[in-house]
């Protein structure tokens, strides 16, 4: 008999791949590695079959033998449950009704996770070792803590550190725990912060912890950046964000900008300046027209125009240009790159001053150059 198993899924019936594709599925969504590690009674699961009718065994009856021998032979990890079929008909036939997991271990067994499913047991015991509260992370978290192994531990070590020193006035450069650089801080900031959450009464994250967290959800590899626009530490991104939730000292943030006016110096003979924020809100440069790019190399090539000040920007963060109120009378225009990340900032910076224009960034420019 031919163990087509393909003929199955064309009639519809559930096939082995797909049985596996469900319990894959719960695995992919964390329910196998939470009941795993705090059973909530739903095991054994039993999971429906679709299988042939007794029309279907009239119409093929070999393939709906091959789908049922398919799934006969490949049970060790579940039982079948099996239900009659064509008995006034074709005669009775015993087919594939349901799949039984005895247990959560078979299922996981079932889709070649039992390494991956012991290796999140022992992490998890490891982050209830230093605190019963990390339990309830690992429970909402699972395939996370399993990507970051280790790095959860080292995190944990972070929150219960933040816990025990709320207000420690220093760089976050600056803290003292081995095995953690500001890289790891940066890399890591949102899972620091969700466990340093379960460590208060409250585990609910602070509103500007979950804004950073949607962010970098979204624009990961903007987001995981220290600089930003206008600026090398900017005090809006979730750097400086994370910085002020947990009472670390922050680098102010910085402005480069040059007078394209040869006419206009800044400082003596210097006209490439970079400033604190605070210090350039204060400025009232006689200017009319504000150039901000977002790269470095087209902020450095402008060409001089009379009564026009570049700003310099790689990124999200506009607290300069809002709080630089003597700007508000200039044309201010942005020379970003033209892909999303160009529009989105473009976007983002519109909400400042909203009569920010666009340039270089229209279909026409993006048409002309799509060969470059």
């Amino acid at each position: 008999m031919p163990a087509d198993a393909s003929a199955g899924r064309s009639q519809g019936w559930t096939a082995l791949a797909e049985l596996r594709g469900l319990s894959l599925a719960a695995w992919n969504g964390g329910q196998l590695l939470r009941e795993r590690l705090e059973p909530g009674g739903v095991y054994p699961r039993r999971r429906s079959l679709k299988r042939p009718t007794a029309a279907g065994l009239r119409s093929d009856y070999a393939a709906a033998r091959a789908w049922a021998a398919e799934l006969f032979t490949a049970t060790g990890h579940f039982s079948l449950e099996t239900a009659e079929v064509g008995r006034t008909t074709i005669g009775s036939n015993f087919l594939p009704a349901a799949a039984v997991f005895e247990t959560v271990e078979d299922e996981i067994a079932f889709v070649g996770k039992s390494k991956d499913a012991a290796r999140f047991g022992e992490l998890a015991e490891r982050l209830s070792e230093l605190d019963a509260a990390f339990r309830a992370w690992a429970l909402k978290r699972p395939l996370q803590l399993l990507e970051l192994g280790g790095d959860a531990l080292t995190a944990a070590r972070v929150a219960l550190w933040l816990r025990d020193n709320p207000a420690p006035g220093i760089y976050v450069r600056q803290l003292g725990l081995s095995g953690v650089h500001t890289k790891f801080i940066e890399n890591h900031r949102r899972t620091i912060d969700e466990l340093a959450a379960e460590l208060r009464a409250d585990p609910a994250l602070p509103a500007d912890a979950a804004a950073d967290t949607a962010v970098e959800d979204v624009l990961p590899d903007m987001a995981a950046e220290p600089g930003s626009l206008l600026g090398q530490a900017p005090a809006r991104t979730p750097a400086a964000r994370f910085a002020a939730r947990h009472g670390f000292l922050h680098p102010p943030e910085l402005v480069r900008f040059r007078s394209l006016d040869p006419q206009l110096p800044l400082l003596g003979d210097a006209r490439d300046l970079t400033l604190t924020a605070e210090a350039f809100s204060t400025l009232n440069l006689p200017v009319q027209t504000v150039i901000v790019t977002e790269n470095l190399v087209n902020f450095l090539a402008l060409p001089e125009h009379p009564g026009t000040l570049a700003v310099y920007g790689g990124g999200y963060g506009f607290s300069s240009l809002r709080d630089a109120g003597w700007l508000r009378g200039c044309e201010i225009r942005y020379w970003g790159d033209l892909d999303t990340h160009g529009f989105r900032i473009l976007d983002q910076l519109r909400a400042v001053p909203p009569h920010v224009v666009s340039v270089l960034m229209d279909e026409e420019t993006l048409l002309a150059h799509r060969g470059g």
